[in-house]
């Protein structure tokens, strides 16, 4: 008899534990979708897919893009590409998420940029709209959507 109160006096401390645990744990957030594609005109540099990727930690956000419509014209070193990505916000305004973050990235290949830095809300729904990248300060390129994000826009 003796045995089944101890082991019920554990179960139940360990059960309290887990839940002392669970209220004092920091709420998971999470952006969806956590990746879209849309396609986007670049002008003379190009048109074609476009895949971003979107995380978030409270209200701060990032997005990496690559883009197989704008290919590297040169080597360009990391950190070179100072992006500004433009997304409707909400339905009726918009944000920016900004950075010079991109990889290094060989002559002919997809360009990438990001992460972007951005900050969000709980609940608002963002979806990308252009992107302007300049290159060494010197090479601006802009691109604009011409399709919606697919499977739709990121929902943070």
């Amino acid at each position: 008899m003796r045995r089944i109160k101890l082991g019920i006096g554990t179960a139940m401390g360990t059960a309290a534990l887990a839940a002392g645990a669970l209220a004092l744990a920091p709420s998971a957030v999470a952006v969806t979708p956590t990746t879209a594609t849309l396609t986007a005109d670049c002008g003379t540099y190009g048109s074609g897919l476009a895949t971003l990727t979107a995380t978030q930690s409270g209200t701060a956000a990032t997005i990496t893009l690559s883009s197989a419509a704008v290919k590297a014209p040169i080597d360009i070193p990391a950190g070179a590409v100072s992006s500004t990505l433009t997304l409707s916000k909400n339905g009726s305004g918009t944000t920016t998420f900004t950075g010079n973050a991109n990889p290094a990235i060989k002559t002919g290949a997809d360009v990438t940029t990001g992460p972007l830095k951005g900050t969000v809300a709980a609940g608002d729904v963002l979806e990308a709209k252009s992107l302007k990248l300049v290159v060494f300060g010197l090479i601006t390129v802009n691109c604009t959507a011409t399709s919606a994000q697919s499977p739709g826009p990121f929902t943070f």
